[in-house]
């Protein structure tokens, strides 16, 4: 189901739903925005969202947004061992519900 060609297809999306789409574009522009965090640090938690939600658009545009901030190596590594534990988390308090 995966291809990277279909993003093309969100100017469908903006033209058809321009009113929302506006909105969404402008909401993710703002939360990507150097603030408190800085710009790395956002695509860095974006990487390990992304990773925990297993959307492979979302792997590659911000593995590669996160490099163009200056993430090395290390960084998209550990980032990608947050996700992993946080959903290995999950499942083990999760599990909490089995003994009822």
């Amino acid at each position: 189901m995966y291809d990277s060609n279909n993003l093309n297809n969100l100017e469908k999306l903006n033209a058809s739903a321009k009113h929302g789409m506006d909105a969404f574009w402008a909401f993710d522009k703002a939360a990507f925005e150097e603030g408190a965090l800085s710009s790395k640090t956002k695509q860095l938690l974006a990487v390990a969202v992304a990773m925990t939600t297993q959307c492979p658009y979302c792997i590659e545009l911000h593995t590669k947004a996160a490099r163009d901030a200056g993430a090395d190596d290390a960084e998209l590594s550990e980032a990608a061992l947050v996700a992993a534990a946080i959903r290995a988390g999950g499942a083990i308090t999760h599990a909490t519900h089995l003994f009822k």
